[in-house]
This record gives structure tokens, C-alpha cells and sequence, in this order.
């Protein structure tokens, strides 16, 4: 039962696992459980534009473009709304979405922190992340 609620799911980036060793040899590929996999589709969401997927027009936020925009609670409300709907969308049914809540917080140098906080259905746990938006172009 443990398997239902908790599976294992391919890790993003993909990448293949490799032995500890100096050897190269391929021994299969990454994988990540739940808590780890929602916060990387969260990742996916911040860092993918609009459009930018073929068959998804609508996935992405497009964090990147909003770079040199004026930290203003205007350009907030709607990052936060635009943040809401995509990730809404791309978690519904891992995440409870009635406690899916997204808050800026400033920090030191004019640095802007985004904090996502959410509840994973399955498993139950409460779970945030603090994405900072500095260097994003780098």
C-alpha cells in the first residue's frame, strides 16, 4: 500500500545514476519520491515561459521575463495570480489546492524570495519552499 501513496518517480533534470566508484558505467537512472517530485514540477512551472512547450501552451510562468520588472505590488498581484492558476493546474490531485499559498518576501540588496506553501494530498504532509528570483538570467 505504501507504493500507492508514496511511489518513486523519475528525477528532474533526468539524469542516469552512476556507480560511486570511477567506473562509468551506467547503473540506471534518478529517481525522487513524492515530496521531491512535486517540488520539481514546481520548478518546471517557475522556470518554463508560456509557449515555450509544444503541446502545453499554457504551461510555465515565465519567472525569467518579470527579471527587470519594478518590484511593485502591482507586478506581485499578478505574479501571484498567474503563479495560483499554473500551478493549480499542472498539481491538481498531489496537492491540496485550498492551501496552495504564494507570498513574497523581501530580502537584503532589493533581493525578491518567493515562498510556495502547500499540503500533499497522498501522504499528508505540509510542505514550502523559498525560490529565490536573483540571477535568474545567469
Amino acid at each position: 500500500m505504501q507504493r500507492l501513496i508514496d511511489p518513486t518517480y523519475l528525477s528532474f533534470p533526468f539524469r542516469f545514476k552512476t556507480p560511486d566508484s570511477d567506473q562509468s558505467d551506467v547503473i540506471g537512472v534518478e529517481t525522487s519520491q513524492r515530496a521531491a517530485h512535486v517540488a520539481q514540477q514546481i520548478e518546471q512551472v517557475l522556470f518554463t515561459d508560456p509557449h515555450e512547450r509544444v503541446f502545453r501552451p499554457h504551461f510555465g510562468a515565465g519567472l525569467r521575463t518579470l527579471v527587470f520588472e519594478p518590484n511593485v505590488t502591482a507586478l506581485r498581484a499578478v505574479v501571484r495570480e498567474r503563479l495560483t492558476t499554473v500551478l493549480g493546474d499542472v498539481l491538481q490531485g498531489e496537492v491540496d489546492l485550498a492551501t496552495l499559498d504564494i507570498q513574497f518576501r523581501d530580502g537584503e540588496d532589493n533581493q525578491l524570495s518567493l515562498v510556495i506553501s502547500y499540503k500533499l494530498v497522498a501522504i499528508d504532509q505540509i510542505e514550502s519552499h523559498v525560490i529565490s528570483l536573483d540571477g535568474l538570467n545567469g
